[in-house]
């Protein structure tokens, strides 16, 4: 358990040493400021341009916004977040793969095991606290500008959400097991999730996909219940439960 703290500590070193993590406090705060800022700006551009729609001969009408347009927003901004953090991470592995710093490491009788959970772990934490940090800005700047309450569900509705980037991110960790480069792994991580949205066209298993997750929005309108997606919830937790273990067996075997 010593190897696996010091090993942990090492990685979140890396990456506050490569500038990896203020990146990512940055842009987590800035997707939680942007979301209450342009529901809140967004009846201010609409009467802006209401002159130039009026030429044309268009009338806008007016626009009203609450706490559910910023979470609407929020929804819509998440998902580039969680696209940077996994492009960022994606050699995470890769890179000490051609570097051959693994090696030196196994040799002095750390456990590959460690190092995969380590790694991981580093992947988990940051988009935790990232998630959080995000979600927070917009609950907090909501709640002063509007009420939180005419937005149902919200927790589940961010569960679901978060589940699905733990989802992604262990597809990624499982891709730097099999690849040697980080735009393969990408391209994994992107074919399945790809393959998971086709899979949800189809009614009899969409409910069971992890990318049915993202229509866990629903929640927020009260047009859809928590149970509706605890199926692909399920699912999506043995997958990534699933997956790990698979990852690490195949890391144990991997040729560093």
């Amino acid at each position: 358990m010593r190897q696996l703290i010091a090993f942990t500590k090492k990685e979140f070193l890396e990456q506050c040493r490569t500038g990896k993590l203020l990146l990512f406090v940055i842009i987590f705060a800035l997707f939680g400021i942007m979301n209450p800022a342009i529901a809140k700006l967004t009846p201010w551009m609409m009467d802006m341009m209401s002159e130039q729609f009026a030429e044309s001969g268009m009338q806008i009408m007016a626009v009203e916004v609450d706490a559910l347009t910023s979470w609407a927003q929020f929804y819509k901004n998440m998902p580039m977040a969680l696209i940077i953090l996994l492009i960022l991470f994606c050699g995470i592995f890769t890179t000490e793969y051609h570097k051959g710093t693994l090696i030196n490491v196994v040799t002095k009788g750390m456990k590959r095991w460690k190092i995969f959970i380590a790694k991981l772990g580093v992947m988990v934490i940051v988009w935790t606290l990232g998630f959080l940090m995000s979600y927070g800005i917009t609950y907090a700047y909501n709640a002063y500008f509007w009420d939180n309450s005419v937005a149902h569900n919200i927790a589940a509705a961010a569960g679901c959400f978060y589940l699905l980037g733990l989802w992604l991110i262990s597809v990624l960790g499982m891709a730097s097991v099999f690849c040697n480069s980080a735009g393969s792994v990408m391209l994994v991580v992107g074919a399945a999730f790809a393959v998971s949205y086709l899979l949800s066209l189809f009614p009899a298993v969409k409910e069971y996909m992890p990318s049915y997750l993202l229509q866990s929005t629903g929640l927020l309108a009260g047009l859809s219940e928590g149970a509706d997606f605890l199926w692909a919830a399920a699912v999506t937790a043995m997958l990534i439960v699933s997956g790990c273990m698979i990852s690490v067996t195949m890391f144990n075997k991997k040729n560093l």
